[in-house]
């Protein structure tokens, strides 16, 4: 990304100031999928019964940097036998510079999973195929509406933002 000055010359896009958001990096953080029943359990003819666990963690990596990791593991029960268990760690590496602390809470809590969220679709439908097990889609999350249930409930409990993190690592 570059802007053009008055003269027409293009400035590089680490000259721009004002805020930004930026990915800097998107990885795959921990991934694991087990069928501790197979093959016995591809005979069931019982109805599976899905169970799905999310959740998201922030840490502060530096001033401007954050850790975003939005976590899933679906258990698929089929009886009283476990089909499958496919957990999920997408992990993604945000700058955030220029913004004040309302803001960076925000973007924490919803862009950043939204951004994520697509490579969590993918991988847990590839590993459950992958299984054996017919496709499993997970459905849009709406993020924001799951980000203002937190923020109520923080605010219940007096707990700060996720932008107040204390930095973590060497970044």
């Amino acid at each position: 990304m570059s802007e053009e000055n008055t003269n027409g010359a293009v400035a590089p896009a680490d000259a721009v100031t004002g805020p930004a958001f930026t990915v800097e990096k998107i990885y795959v953080k921990d991934v694991s999928f087990e069928s501790p029943n197979a093959p016995a359990v591809f005979n069931d003819a019982v109805q599976p019964e899905l169970q799905l666990n999310l959740n998201q963690r922030v840490q502060r990596l530096g001033e401007n940097a954050f850790e975003v990791v939005l976590a899933v593991t679906l258990t698929c029960k089929a009886g009283e036998k476990t089909a499958y268990v496919a957990e999920v760690q997408q992990a993604g590496v945000f700058g955030l510079v220029g913004l004040d602390p309302q803001s960076i809470d925000v973007l924490l809590g919803t862009q950043c999973p939204n951004i994520l969220f697509p490579y969590v679709r993918s991988l847990v439908s590839e590993l459950i195929q992958a299984g054996g097990f017919p496709p499993f889609f997970l459905q849009p999350i709406n993020f924001e509406g799951l980000y203002a249930e937190t923020l109520r409930q923080r605010q219940e409990q007096g707990e700060t933002s996720l932008a107040d993190s204390e930095p973590a690592g060497n970044a």
